[in-house]
C-alpha cells in the first residue's frame, strides 16, 4: 500500500474513533427570555461539572445539561415567578443566598430561582437527587445570584 494511501487509512480510522466518542447535543427548548443579556452572565458562571456529571452540549441558547442519561438541565430566561405559596427552599452557600421554588413533576424536581430576573430553572431527575436536591441547587446558587434581584422573597 502506498504511503499516502496508508496515511489516509490511518487518518480515517483515527477520525472514526474520535467521532464515536462525541455525544449528540441534548435537545432543550429555550426559555422565553433566553436572549436576556444577563442570562449570558449567569450561564457562564455555571460549573462544567454538576453533581459529579460532566457538562454536555445542548441545542438552545442559555441552556446547559449534565450527564448522558437522566440529565440535569438548566435553562436561563424562564418567566420569573410572581408571589406564590409554592414550596420555597433557601440555599445559602459561601458566595450566595438564593431562594428556589421547588415542585415535583412526574419523576423529576423542577427548581426555579425566586426573587431574581432573569430566572434560572433547573430540572433534576429524582433518580439523581431525590433526597439531595438542595445540595445540587447549591452548585447553581452562585451563578443564579448574578441575576438582578426583583424584590420578591420566600415566606
Amino acid at each position: 500500500m502506498p504511503a499516502s494511501r496508508l496515511s489516509l487509512a490511518a487518518l480515517a480510522g483515527v477520525s472514526a474513533v474520535a467521532l464515536a466518542g462525541c455525544a449528540h447535543p441534548l435537545v432543550v427548548d429555550p426559555a422565553e427570555y433566553a436572549a436576556d443579556p444577563d442570562c449570558a452572565r449567569v450561564m457562564l458562571a455555571i460549573p462544567e461539572t454538576v453533581g459529579g456529571l460532566d457538562q454536555r452540549g445542548t441545542t438552545s441558547q442559555a441552556t446547559q445539561a449534565w450527564g448522558d442519561e437522566f440529565e440535569i438541565v438548566a435553562r436561563c430566561g424562564v418567566e420569573p415567578p410572581g408571589p406564590t405559596t409554592e414550596q420555597c427552599v433557601n440555599v445559602t452557600t459561601a458566595s450566595a443566598d438564593v431562594d428556589w421554588l421547588l415542585r415535583e413533576e412526574d419523576d423529576q424536581w423542577v427548581a426555579t430561582v425566586f426573587g431574581r430576573s432573569p430566572a434560572l430553572e433547573v430540572t433534576v431527575p429524582r433518580v439523581r437527587a431525590d433526597d439531595a436536591v438542595s445540595e445540587l441547587l447549591a452548585e447553581f446558587s452562585g451563578p443564579a445570584s448574578l441575576a438582578s434581584v426583583n424584590n420578591l422573597e420566600c415566606l
